[in-house]
């Protein structure tokens, strides 16, 4: 089959990782760049466009990546449904509820695919979790434990002043990838609560949380996150997936128990009770090491955005699937912020 025509939209750091994996694929090639600012692409060979109409009008691609600034995904992305083409928008989904709830009724009355891009979805690692719960081999689930506590250096903030101000933390900046991974590990959640501090950096932007969470199912979680501790206990410096980070592969950032067992995460450590019948503290446990094959998130999700273009997938992650992780990660602010219990109703 021929292979698919795409575009991208934002020629920044992610763009270009997307541009570069497209070059890389078999099923796809690219035919055109959207970007107000001519950075370094020259060297593509495609024609550049000054804004997505241009591109969405001219070049007529299958598809389009959106990798721009997050207060324009969910216009792009409505341009996008509007042209009637597939489109796959970077995470988060909009730059408010309100703009996503906009957008999913748009997509939900449209035939136009849209994929959105929480590409720690298409992780090999987290799909082999979920086949291990999926089993039942860890029971009924009762308990979360997770973490994001990753030290970002003074330069960081120096070279943004906004990220010491009010929206500018780790909340609504890292928080939305967790919600992502334990919602489709563990299932919806439908309250949270939270304790935040700056006494780390003392800014007025939080740099350190504790969250609370209950999940439909009836298990409750915890998860404490941080740029300001040193330590390795993230996504990133566990799962090897980004080569930029340094990983330690000793390290765990979620642990998933349930009734008969516990699952922690990335390292796949699991250990359960062989006779659930006679479970108990006072027994010891049978212990694995689940094993699976490595790929890189982002390959993954290209070669599925493909399929969704051809019909052949529905989107992994869906309008709304993005929604709920922006709906929570706005309640935790607000949790944070009033100190009360904030519901996540489905």
């Amino acid at each position: 089959m021929p292979r698919l025509k795409l575009a991208v939209a934002g020629t920044g750091a992610m763009g270009r990782r997307h541009i570069e994996l497209i070059g890389q694929s078999p099923d796809c090639e690219l035919i055109a760049v959207a970007d107000p600012v001519a950075l370094a692409v020259g060297d593509l060979n495609v024609p550049r466009y000054a804004d997505l109409p241009s591109l969405l009008a001219q070049a007529r691609p299958d598809g389009v990546i959106l990798a721009t600034p997050n207060a324009l995904h969910a216009s792009q992305a409505r341009q996008c449904i509007e042209a009637g083409v597939a489109v796959l928008v970077e995470k988060p989904v909009a730059h408010s509820v309100e703009e996503g709830r906009q957008l999913l009724q748009l997509a939900q009355s449209s035939k136009t695919p849209v994929l959105v891009g929480h590409h720690r979805a298409h992780s090999p690692v987290l799909a082999k979790a979920r086949e291990i719960i999926a089993s039942g081999v860890l029971g009924d689930l009762v308990a979360v434990q997770g973490s994001a506590l990753f030290y970002k250096p003074t330069e960081y903030f120096d070279a943004a002043p906004w990220r010491q101000q009010p929206g500018g933390g780790p909340v609504l900046i890292n928080m939305v990838h967790e919600i992502g991974n334990l919602r489709s590990l563990c299932g919806e959640i439908v309250a949270v609560q939270a304790l935040q501090s700056s006494a780390a950096r003392g800014f007025t932007v939080e740099d350190t949380v504790s969250v609370g969470l209950r999940f439909a199912n009836g298990a409750l979680g915890s998860f404490l996150l941080s740029d300001s501790a040193s330590s390795a206990r993230s996504w990133e410096q566990t799962s090897g997936e980004n080569p930029d980070y340094p990983r330690y592969d000793d390290e765990d950032c979620y642990v998933i128990c349930g009734k008969g067992g516990s699952l922690a995460i990335p390292t796949l450590r699991l250990k359960y009770h062989a006779k659930p019948e006679s479970r108990s503290w006072w027994q010891p446990m049978q212990s694995e090491i689940e094993s699976f094959e490595r790929q890189d998130p982002l390959v993954a999700q290209l070669a599925h955005f493909c399929q969704v273009i051809q019909g052949n997938a529905a989107p992994l992650v869906s309008v709304h699937d993005g929604l709920r992780n922006l709906i929570i990660v706005d309640a935790i602010a607000e949790a944070a912020r009033t100190g009360q219990v904030v519901l996540t109703p489905l």
